[in-house]
């Protein structure tokens, strides 16, 4: 244990923006053993020295910290340095800049990106039409969705959906078995609202329901992972995507990440173009 590496994240907020620069961090690093240290909603001297207390007693530690209290932050600087951990803040240089920028002083408010604000509002709503409008449900209603996908089974329609949720954008998801299932409103508006297929190599498909059948121990249904069938599956989409004028994205080697960055490009397209 002597080599792993203790990861503390402070965070006077729910330390959800450090855990996601960590990762990006570690994503550039093929051999580093770690474990994770959270502790959010730090806001005082006393729970900073109860935590670096804990951190004096591994080697290898090292602090990543959000604060945006300039001094609490100036004092888990200070302590850490002269207890030798290294300790390394992700906004407050940030913050400076664009209060120089800005010409603005910053209001070092925590938690301030989760105020209840009307963006906060829109996102819960749209979070709760996407949850609503998953798998095909509610079809009658697909003109109120910002985005619709279209895709085979198992190509990641709903974690993706529901990720756009949370990026406010209220998404229908559509299971498309042949042309038939499409909705009888879409394939009569094909604009009712941006629509975009999601597809993937047949050979990755054929894993995945493998997978899922095992999952669910379910045997019977032959043809659901038939690599055959799925290469007519994935060909009469594409087909479907092209013959409907709808961008399209292959998300055989995305994470669901990259295939909502890629979609909400698509979607701004699509309101520039009206």
């Amino acid at each position: 244990m002597k080599n792993t590496y203790q990861i503390y994240l402070i965070s006077d907020s729910t330390g959800e923006t450090l855990d996601r620069i960590f990762t990006a961090i570690k994503a550039q690093f093929k051999n580093i053993v770690y474990k994770i240290h959270t502790y959010s909603f730090t806001r005082t001297e006393n729970q900073i020295l109860r935590i670096l207390s804990n951190a004096e007693k591994n080697s290898n530690s090292i602090i990543l910290y959000s604060i945006v209290d300039s001094s609490l932050a100036k004092y888990l600087a200070k302590t850490s340095d002269e207890k030798k951990i290294p300790c390394f803040g992700v906004l407050g240089d940030l913050i400076l800049s664009f209060s120089k920028l800005l010409n603005q002083k910053a209001s070092h408010q925590p938690s301030g990106q989760y105020v209840l604000n009307d963006e906060y509002y829109k996102r819960i709503e749209a979070i709760q039409f996407t949850m609503n409008h998953d798998d095909g449900n509610l079809v009658k209603e697909l003109s109120k969705s910002d985005i619709i996908l279209l895709g085979v089974s198992r190509t990641s329609k709903t974690p993706t959906a529901i990720y756009l949720a949370n990026k406010g954008f209220k998404t229908s998801n559509i299971p498309l078995i042949n042309e038939n299932s499409i909705p009888k409103n879409l394939k009569e508006n094909p604009k009712i609202a941006c629509v975009i297929g999601l597809n993937t190599e047949a050979e990755r498909l054929v894993d995945i329901r493998k997978n899922r059948m095992n999952s669910l121990k379910e045997t019977e249904n032959k043809s659901y992972t038939d690599l055959e069938t799925i290469k007519k599956e994935v060909d009469d989409a594409k087909k479907t995507f092209i013959k409907y004028k709808w961008p399209s994205i292959d998300v055989t080697r995305k994470s669901v990440e990259e295939t909502a960055a890629s979609i909400i490009k698509i979607y701004e397209i699509y309101k520039q173009n009206g």
